[in-house]
């Protein structure tokens, strides 16, 4: 059952004139176009077609809004990966997430979807340096671990976990196995509430099956 039953589409905004009212607290979610960030925000919302998925990389440049309880947001960033997108919408992009990141004071926590196997590029790193930047919370979901074996998935973690530092928190992530979900709906809850997350949890605490 959803930690948030009443869960609702607010409204999709093109530019910084269509975003919601900026009050309470909000916790936006940013990844590559394949990183999985639509099943990882569908995972821990518990609800099966929240946010939609896109066959297509960079083909839907809008800051989406959803109420999670009153006063309290879920925020869909447009998906990032621009080797088939045109300039004109890179720019976009660009001007959209700084505007967002640029003006919205109820902004208590960003979550950065990268899929395991390609982690921190270096789109990745903006996105985790702009929330950053401004002193907010950063979370990063290391998503599809499922097609890691055990040991490529801890070193993958060790190794993000080092590069991050002090500027975001990593855990491992899979929406397919569960990996990782309940410890990402404590982490949302935590932001919403303007807290420091707990600490973090040793890796594999739900083992998988080796892969090859």
């Amino acid at each position: 059952m959803s930690i948030y039953p009443n869960v609702r589409f607010l409204k999709s905004a093109h530019g910084p004139g269509d975003f919601c009212e900026d009050f309470g607290a909000e916790v936006a979610f940013s990844g590559r176009s394949n990183s999985g960030k639509s099943s990882a925000i569908n995972a821990i919302i518990h609800r099966r077609d929240l946010a939609r998925t896109s066959k297509t990389p960079g083909r839907t440049q809008l800051v989406n809004f959803f109420e999670l309880a009153p006063g309290e947001r879920l925020v869909d960033l447009p998906g990032y990966g621009f080797a088939k997108v045109p300039p004109a919408m890179r720019d976009h992009w660009r001007r959209l997430m700084d505007a967002y990141f640029g003006s919205r004071s109820s902004l208590a926590g960003l979550m950065v979807v990268m899929d395991g196997r390609r982690p921190l590029t270096d789109t990745d790193w903006r996105m985790v340096e702009m929330a950053a930047g401004r002193g907010c919370l950063v979370h990063v979901l290391l998503s599809k671990c499922d097609k890691l074996t055990r040991n490529e998935a801890r070193e993958t973690l060790r190794r993000v976990r080092a590069e991050l530092g002090e500027a975001a928190s990593a855990q491992l992530f899979s929406a397919v196995s569960g990996e990782g979900v309940e410890e990402a709906r404590g982490v949302l809850k935590a932001m919403l509430a303007h807290e420091r997350p707990a600490a973090e949890a040793e890796p594999l605490t739900q083992p998988w099956e080796e892969r090859g």
